[in-house]
Order: C-alpha cells, then sequence, then structure tokens
C-alpha cells in the first residue's frame, strides 16, 4: 500500500486483506470440525491430518493478518475497519479451537491407552 492510493483504494486493500484471513480462518475451523467428528469415532491419525491441513490454513491466515500488522508498524496508512477487527477475532477464535483440538486429541489417545 502507498500514501498515494485513495481511502476508497485503501479500503479495499484492507478489506481483501480482511476477507483472506477470514475465509483461511473459515477453511481451518471447517477442518477442525472435521477432525473433532474423527476424534468421535477414534480415527486419530486422520484426526490428526485433518488437523495438519487446518494449521496450513491457519498460517495463510496469520501471513495475510502480519503483513498488514507490519504495514501499520512501518508507518502506512492503515484503515481501521469493522471487517478487519472480524477477520482478527475470526482467527484467534479458530486458533484457539485447532489448540484444543489438538489437545483432546492427546487426551482421547491417552484414555484409550
Amino acid at each position: 500500500m502507498s500514501d498515494t492510493q485513495s481511502k476508497e483504494e485503501k479500503l479495499e486493500y484492507i478489506n481483501k486483506a480482511a476477507m483472506k484471513i477470514i475465509l483461511h480462518a473459515g477453511d481451518a475451523r471447517a477442518m477442525i470440525m472435521d477432525s473433532l467428528e474423527l476424534i468421535a469415532i477414534k480415527q486419530y491419525d486422520k484426526a490428526e491430518r485433518k488437523m495438519d491441513t487446518a494449521y496450513e490454513e491457519i498460517k495463510l491466515a496469520h501471513k495475510a493478518q502480519t503483513k498488514i500488522i507490519q504495514e501499520e508498524v512501518a508507518g502506512e496508512d492503515i484503515p481501521h475497519t469493522l471487517l478487519f477487527a472480524h477477520a482478527q477475532d475470526t482467527l484467534m477464535t479458530i486458533y484457539t479451537e485447532y489448540n484444543l483440538t489438538k489437545k483432546f486429541i492427546v487426551i482421547f489417545q491417552n484414555l484409550k491407552k
């Protein structure tokens, strides 16, 4: 982003980044939900593979978020939008779901033993 962009162009830029975060985080959530279903039927290896895929989506979402944050820290005029705040909140929530599901796999595998 550059300082020569109009306000509308900056808003479009931040909204595209927000949607990228939301889409990747949403894809991660779908994989996490699939993993929970697999845990419920004791298919832990498949659940782990779903979680690996979820983590890749989380990394893509985080990369998009970090790019915006780094631009703002570097002095870029980044507009604050409700959509971007929502995207960050979504990513944080899904990362929490990811961490909890990873723990569930370990707990249920240990219960099996």
